[in-house]
């Protein structure tokens, strides 16, 4: 018997522009496709940012809703999980979706340094987009991006502002944030059994990084994440040709560890939200 493990695909992000890789999806219809490819391909889970005309970051709720719209047609019982990242909006705007009722959203727990930027995640906008969720009934994905951001998550469970269990994912590789380390990464995991037994966990590298902190992940026991958010990459030697390409090498290589590619369905069980 193999054991599943949630193979989510960030499938747009902030960052990447069709100047540097024609496969990135930023229009909602190229966004329901890529995600509908992504999905055949074994991704029970799609992490969704959206964007303006201009491909720059946007917070609009309609072009969310679009989306949203679009993945429960055609990729039935698909967890949906909105940004509420920082990258080009302002704090104000970060959770304008929320009422959407995706089934998760992305709720990093502190501010952190990134290479040419400060990450702003002030005490107040955490509990207001964690006190949000709770509103709508919509699950928190703890993005840690530094070591205190765990014990954040930790004390705002124990305040009531977060549902337990909590699902967290440790994002490695961004420079002057979590560094690319396996020690590292097996530190934070022993950590989080620690402090939150009955959480889950997943683990994202970024760039080059990508593949092999999926390896250590499924070694680790934990759940998977990729696409072009993270890493526009297939290798060293060429662009992805897809989200789904970048799902499907995972799903492959799952068996060699004894896993499996999550349904939509155990996804959702081992999450704790409702069935589709």
């Amino acid at each position: 018997m193999t054991q599943p493990t949630i193979i989510t695909c960030a499938i747009t992000g902030a960052l990447p522009r069709k100047a540097q890789t024609p496969a990135v999806p930023v229009t909602p219809a190229e966004q329901i496709e890529s995600t509908h490819e992504a999905y055949e391909a074994g991704a029970a889970l799609v992490h969704i940012h959206v964007r303006n005309k201009d491909e720059s970051p946007s917070s609009d709720p309609e072009l969310f809703a679009q989306v949203q719209e679009g993945v429960k047609k055609h990729c039935p019982g698909m967890i949906i999980q909105f940004s509420t990242g920082g990258r080009g909006r302002s704090q104000n705007e970060r959770g304008r979706a929320r009422n959407l009722r995706p089934d998760m959203a992305s709720l990093a727990t502190g501010s952190v340094n990134f290479a040419k930027q400060i990450y702003e995640n002030p005490p107040e906008l955490v509990e207001d987009l964690a006190r949000s969720m709770l509103e709508f009934n919509v699950k928190p994905e703890i993005e840690v991006f530094d070591l205190a951001m765990l014990y954040n998550a930790r004390d705002l469970a124990e305040r009531g502002l977060i549902k337990r269990p909590l699902h967290s994912q440790f994002v490695m590789g961004i420079p002057n944030a979590l560094p690319f380390r396996r020690k590292v990464l097996e530190f934070l995991v022993s950590e989080l059994k620690d402090i939150m037994p009955d959480a889950t966990w997943a683990a994202a590298g970024i760039g080059r990084y990508q593949l092999e902190v999926n390896q250590w992940t499924l070694e680790l026991g934990g759940h998977l994440r990729t696409g072009l958010e993270d890493n526009i990459k297939f290798d060293r030697d060429r662009l992805a040709k897809s989200n789904a390409e970048l799902v499907a090498r995972l799903r492959d290589l799952c068996g060699k560890y004894g896993r499996h590619a999550a349904t939509p369905q155990e996804a959702r069980a081992i999450l704790g939200l409702a069935p589709a």
